[in-house]
């Protein structure tokens, strides 16, 4: 999976596009939206965590066994979506691109590597498992919008490649595919075990 996440942005963004673009999002910007996109940014780790709570507590007020799945889903997703990136970052330690490239003009100093962008791939992560909770036109649009929004705030920042982020979304979204059939697998194999128990008393 590293070696695919790192392959995928690396054919799709050759080095000197890669900060071909970034240059050209970030040293043309509007500075006046730099607190606000540094805002946006921070929001991620919130909705990212809130999200799975939000969905386990309307499960359990309303005793509703679908809403505490979909709890349980988002919730692995976003926590495999931490320790992958996690790993990802400490294994390939790209440097910030403000590191690299000082004339860029980063609104803060960050303390981890570049690759993955983690703000954006738990905010992809909270984003895709919300639309696949509720695969509605109103619910999928905000959270792609601000999903994609967390996203460009990093460049818009100055402190993530676009490879970055697009690694980041593409870590998410996948963490939350992968946790649902992880869940269908698990529930299958009860399932077939609750079944095969009953057949054997009998």
């Amino acid at each position: 999976m590293f070696i695919f996440l790192f392959c995928i942005s690396g054919q799709i963004f050759g080095q000197n596009i890669d900060i071909n673009i970034l240059k050209d999002i970030n040293l043309n910007r509007y500075s006046g939206a730099d607190a606000s996109m540094q805002f946006l940014t921070n929001t991620s780790d919130v909705v990212a965590v809130g999200t799975p709570l939000a969905l386990l507590a309307v499960g359990f007020i309303k005793n509703d066994a679908a809403y505490k799945k979909e709890g349980i889903n988002a919730a692995v997703a976003v926590i495999g979506t931490y320790g992958v990136g996690y790993i990802l970052k400490k294994s390939i330690n790209r440097n910030r691109p403000y590191v690299t490239y000082p004339f860029l003009q980063n609104y803060k100093i960050e303390n981890d590597s570049s690759f993955p962008s983690g703000s954006t791939s738990v905010a992809f992560s909270a984003a895709t498992s919300l639309s696949l909770s509720h695969p509605k036109w109103y619910v999928i649009a905000p959270a792609a919008l601000y999903a994609t929004g967390v996203g460009y705030s990093r460049l818009h920042l100055g402190v993530h490649y676009p490879s970055d982020v697009l690694a980041g979304a593409v870590l998410g979204a996948g963490s939350a595919f992968v946790s649902r059939q992880l869940n269908k697998i698990l529930v299958n194999e009860f399932r077939k075990r609750k079944v095969k128990n009953q057949l054997s008393n009998k």
